[in-house]
Formats: C-alpha cells, sequence, structure tokens
C-alpha cells in the first residue's frame, strides 16, 4: 500500500458512506423482485405492517433485521424469496393523532367536516409512510417494493369484508357483548394497545339500598359494593341470579336509590355474578 493510499482510507467506520450507494444500486437493478410463475422453491416472509401513526423504533429495526437475515439466506440458497413490505392504516391512532395536529392549529375535525378531515389524514398517512419507507431502506431492507401494499387498498378492503362475511355465515365469528375502552374524545372505542394503564390505590364503598315497602331506617337492605359510589346517580336497577337464593324473594320487589329516593327495581339476570 503507497502513501495514497493510506491518506484515502478513512481510519473510522463509516456507513453512511456506502450503504445508499448500495441500496440504490440493488433497488435499480430489481435484485428483490419476485417474479411468478417460478421454477425455483417459493419462500415469502409478509412484514408485520407497522402503523402510519410514527417512525420506525429499534423494535422494528430489530424484526426487520432477521426477517431481512432469513430473507437474504433462502435467496442465496436458490428460492423464489420474497419479503413483502406493507404498512397499516391503525384508523382510530391515526385519527386522534390528526386529532392533536389540528388542536395545535387551533381547529377541531367538526370545524373541517368529513372531506377535509379525510383529506388531512390521507396526507399524514403519505407523510409516515414516507417516513417508514426511507427507514427500511436505511437498514438495507431486501424487499419487493412493487408488491407493497397498505390496509386501506381497495383490494386488502374488499379481501377483508370477503372473509369476515364468509366467517360470519359459517359460524365461525359471532358478536358478543364484552367491556371496552371507551374514549370520549374520539366517541369510539379503542384497542387495549391504544390505552396507557395506570396502577392506583382505590377503595371499596359499601352502600346500603332500602328494600321498597320497609321502614327506610330498620327495613331490609341491599349492599351493593362499588368503586365509583358516584355512578350511583346513574343506577336505573339492581340485578341478582336468579339462581342465587340469597335474593329471589326480591324478584317483583325496588330498591330505593339513596340521596334521590328513586326507584330500582331487581331484575333476575344470568349475567349477575353470584
Amino acid at each position: 500500500m503507497n502513501d495514497t493510499d493510506e491518506r484515502a482510507m478513512d481510519k473510522r467506520f463509516d456507513p453512511q458512506s456506502y450503504e445508499q450507494k448500495w441500496q440504490q444500486r440493488w433497488a435499480a437493478a430489481d435484485y428483490f423482485r419476485v417474479t411468478v410463475p417460478s421454477d425455483k422453491p417459493p419462500f415469502c416472509i409478509m412484514i408485520p405492517p407497522p402503523n402510519v401513526t410514527g417512525k420506525l423504533h429499534v423494535g422494528h429495526a430489530l424484526q426487520s433485521t432477521l426477517q431481512d437475515l432469513l430473507t437474504r439466506w433462502r435467496r442465496m440458497q436458490g428460492y423464489n424469496a420474497l419479503w413483502l413490505p406493507g404498512t397499516d392504516h391503525a384508523g382510530i391512532a391515526t385519527q386522534l393523532m390528526v386529532e392533536r395536529q389540528l388542536a395545535g392549529e387551533g381547529l377541531s375535525k367538526g370545524d373541517l367536516g368529513r372531506e377535509r378531515f379525510l383529506e388531512r389524514t390521507w396526507a399524514w398517512k403519505a407523510q409516515y409512510h414516507g417516513n417508514i419507507r426511507r427507514q427500511l431502506d436505511l437498514l438495507g431492507a431486501s424487499c419487493d417494493w412493487s408488491r407493497e401494499r397498505f390496509t386501506l387498498d381497495e383490494g386488502l378492503s374488499k379481501a377483508v369484508r370477503e372473509a369476515f362475511v364468509r366467517l360470519y355465515n359459517e359460524g365461525l365469528v359471532t358478536r358478543g357483548e364484552y367491556l371496552v375502552n371507551w374514549s370520549p374524545a374520539l366517541g369510539t372505542a379503542v384497542s387495549d394497545l391504544e390505552v396507557e394503564s395506570r396502577t392506583v390505590a382505590g377503595k371499596l364503598y359499601h352502600v346500603a339500598y332500602p328494600v321498597e315497602g320497609g321502614d327506610l331506617k330498620t327495613g331490609e337492605r341491599i349492599v351493593v359494593a362499588t368503586t365509583r359510589p358516584e355512578t350511583m346517580l346513574g343506577d336505573t336497577a339492581v340485578a341478582f341470579h336468579p339462581d342465587d337464593e340469597r335474593y329471589r324473594h326480591l324478584a317483583g320487589k325496588a330498591a330505593i336509590l339513596p340521596l334521590v329516593g328513586r326507584r330500582l327495581p331487581f331484575v333476575g339476570d344470568q349475567g349477575a355474578d353470584r
């Protein structure tokens, strides 16, 4: 090595000096594009689609590295290897982020109306989808970008509707009643993943409801335990399990709501926990 070569070699490892050059060269040559049909054995990984609500984080980088490694390994073994890229709309979470953006401008979705709000939401998607694509490129992801999909693409939306209707008609998916996380701001239920839980020290309050027809001071009472005594004012009935011998005699009777004196009928319901 001569003196000129020594001066040209950087002592520090600088990946930015060559990563983008090679990524652009791979993309231009379509090295990762998959053709079908093919005589090669198939291998496919579908990227778990990241939400278009923000940028990728170190968790995405880890899983993307593992998927890329497996796909490149199979590709070098002669497989028709496809790493299928895509992004997820994450509808409610995206709506929340757009509404926060509007709030910073002193606006609300009501001020914009449906059409203009949808335009802002699609603009958000375009911005953060671009960020995700650039980040995957920086990682050297060997995706077949010609096949990239978005979960609100027309074809995918139609496939989801078709799948749910088929499952419903076959009795494999049903509608049931269960507790949900309700967002007063969004006016809709939100996923457990969108909720930040917090453990607090609470109290259990026991409230005595007089049974109608008896003496309000000395007559029979039904004790209701609750952590939210402020919801008493919204009570409309008192439920008990119809097979619970302790409360069978209350069928057809009513309790009196303390403070306001409202009549609350007793209701036998198997949904009540004995």
